[in-house]
């Protein structure tokens, strides 16, 4: 018998089977009508991302879950793939512009993209053969990638459809502005943070007289300039007198009128509100009540525009801070308190989002979403744990029009196509479009006078056809699922981060209603946060967080896993500690001297055969015993306590 090593080396063992593995495809799945499958398609990374930890749990448990299933006989199938992340992935491409000196305005669209590309074949992949390092057996002959040309067909084919069905409008409406990336973003896409801000009290003087003013309390006085009214409360009995009149705007001197309704609470600040409808979206509302003016007075970068009239160029928040003392240098600023506010924040960029007028592709949502709601409802699908059901049917039960399109370059190009008469057509390519056009407005109409949008769609607006299109493309024109469709959809389990429950896991369930009048999957997994010993999220910018490919090296693709189920139940956090996956790489350890035990035993010539009954019988109701606990367990999403089962 060959020596076998004294301890473990993870870093052999692991690259020698994870390549045999591969050489021999174990991780391949195909169509068997004999077997049962069982299908988890990943939450695709964005092609920007490396590996941190967060992927690490996550697809640590996918891969407990798919091993498992080819234990138990099922065809098992796992599906990867990567996500083009429009916002994250153009801001990688432009930086990477400028640092060759390029400016993304001098280039053309096709010769941005041509960039865009080469990043994406050169730094798309990282994340998927990290995950290979880690262990991870998914079906690696079915990578797909969200812009894969059979997945882009399938998008603008749902675009098509949905606008053909009226699902899909255009129009101006209040937005969520990213000034930093420069495009609108959905609601969904907005983090609200609470943030050490200032209120401040502007004097506003009372046209017609000479000492009588209005104090406003604001946390905006850059916005003054964009202000078209005062609004009091019919009820408030300390402004009746000023019910009628007008007030002055200080440094622009622009007369406004003073207006009343009951939505203003006379509790807030000074009990009057300053009416901005271009920069905030319950001023947009009332000033639509009131037939207001609309005075935009920002770029799309965040910069002051000409309507300001004054501080024109100048950075949203040093206007606010020169502002507040060309304010006090008048003595039209009372006050100044320290105050706390709740400030949208760009889920990509950590811009501080800007409410803003903007003409934009919108999904209505109000009856597309009754199916997927009411299937959580009824555990049709099921959460785990299922105390996020109840935030589920809150933004379900409240869900607002869903805008779709992105004011990028990379992406899905938007099917709109736009005439010299002013109208637009929305075909698959432009030269239905021009059939379209043709037929309904001029016949002498040619490509050339067709120009398309130059938006690109919502990155969601791909990945919610993700476990449709991985399998079928041809489905969303045709309404006939293919053989590997039937079989492999609705997959069963999808393990993903409480965060994404709205962006994406809402509206695969809505598109698999839609298009298929089925459930994408059974189950949802929702994993918790990891976070360090002080219970912070970690992240780059802390510093916080190690690296797990270094985790891997030191620690073994097993112990790491290992570590970080032991205390990592469903939707709660994982308090992260290098002693984790110490025990990770020790409890590895025990095995192989386990294994080098039982390598080690001789059987004595001398026996005659017979075997010790009792303690086969003992063994086998004890392994019996302890496989229907972690059945139990895995049935109920336990992972971390079937790990524990001895």
């Amino acid at each position: 018998m060959s020596t076998i090593a004294s301890k473990y080396d993870p870093a052999s063992a692991e690259s020698k089977w994870y390549s045999y593995w591969m050489e021999h495809k174990l991780f391949s799945s195909q169509i068997d009508p004999n077997k049962e499958p069982y299908t988890i398609v990943i939450p695709p990374p964005n092609v920007t991302g490396v590996l941190h930890m967060g992927h690490m749990l996550n697809n640590t448990i996918q891969d407990v879950l798919i091993r498992r299933a080819r234990m138990q006989g099922k065809n098992a199938c796992w599906v990867p793939g990567t996500d083009h992340a429009s916002i994250a992935t153009e801001a990688k491409v432009v930086n990477m512009l400028k640092e060759k000196g390029i400016d993304k305005k001098s280039l053309t669209r096709e010769e941005f993209l041509k960039y865009a590309w080469e990043w994406k074949e050169k730094y798309g992949g990282i994340i998927l053969e990290q995950l290979k390092k880690l262990g991870a057996s998914c079906d690696w002959d079915r990578t797909a990638f969200t812009m894969d040309p059979g997945l882009s067909d399938a998008v603008i084919s749902v675009f098509v459809d949905l606008y053909r069905k009226g699902k899909i409008y255009r129009g101006v409406r209040m937005v969520n502005w990213d000034p930093k990336g420069k495009t609108a973003l959905s609601d969904d896409e907005v983090i609200t943070k609470e943030i050490a801000s200032k209120l401040y009290y502007i004097k506003y003087q009372i046209e017609g007289s000479a000492n009588e003013f209005l104090t406003i309390a604001t946390t905006r006085p850059e916005t003054i300039m964009a202000d078209v009214a005062i609004c009091i409360n019919p009820n408030d009995p300390r402004f009746t007198h000023l019910k009628g009149k007008k007030a002055i705007i200080p440094l622009i001197n622009r007369a406004i009128p003073i207006i009343e309704d009951e939505y203003v609470d006379m509790e807030f600040g000074t009990g009057c509100l300053k009416v901005t409808p271009a920069h905030d979206i319950n001023d947009y509302e009332l000033g639509i009540k009131h037939k207001l003016e609309v005075i935009d007075i920002l770029n799309d970068d965040g910069t002051l525009n000409e309507k300001a009239q004054i501080l024109v160029g100048e950075d949203r928040f040093i206007a606010r801070k020169k502002i507040g003392k060309m304010l006090e240098e008048i003595n039209q600023l009372e006050k100044v308190e320290d105050y706390k506010s709740n400030v949208g924040h760009s889920e990509r960029t950590d811009a501080v989002i800007e409410p803003k007028l903007s003409l934009q592709w919108f999904l209505k949502m109000e009856e597309i979403t009754q199916p997927a709601l009411k299937s959580v409802m009824d555990d049709v699908i099921q959460l785990h744990p299922p105390k996020f059901k109840n935030m589920y049917r809150v933004w379900m039960e409240n869900v607002r029009d869903w805008c779709i399109s992105r004011q990028l370059w990379w992406g899905h190009q938007i099917p709109a196509f736009y005439l010299p008469n002013g109208e637009f057509v929305v075909a698959k390519t432009k030269e239905e479009a021009l059939e379209i056009a043709q037929k309904e407005y001029d016949s002498k109409y040619t490509l050339a006078d067709l120009k398309q949008d130059e938006d690109v769609l919502d990155t969601w607006f791909s990945s919610w056809l993700w476990p449709i299109s991985v399998f079928d493309t041809d489905v969303f024109t045709t309404g006939k699922p293919n053989e590997e469709l039937k079989y492999y959809y609705p997959t069963n389990d999808l393990v993903t981060a409480p965060e994404i429950l709205f962006f994406w896991v809402a509206r695969m369930i809505i598109a698999g209603y839609e298009y298929l009048g089925e459930k994408p999957f059974k189950n949802v997994y929702l994993t918790g946060i990891v976070r360090d010993k002080l219970g912070r999220k970690m992240s780059k910018s802390l510093g916080n967080s190690p690296d797990p490919l270094e985790l891997i090296a030191q620690y073994g693709a097993d112990g790491v896993r290992t570590g970080m189920l032991f205390s990592s139940p469903a939707g709660n956090d994982l308090p992260y500690d290098d002693k984790l996956v110490e025990q990770g790489r020790n409890f590895a350890n025990k095995i192989w001297n386990a294994f080098r035990l039982v390598k080690g035993w001789e059987i004595d010539p001398k026996l005659d055969g017979s075997v010790n009954s009792s303690s086969i019988e003992w063994f086998e109701n004890r392994f019996n015993q302890a496989l229907a606990e972690i059945n139990d367990h895995f049935e109920k999403f336990r992972i971390s306590d079937a790990l524990m089962t001895t």
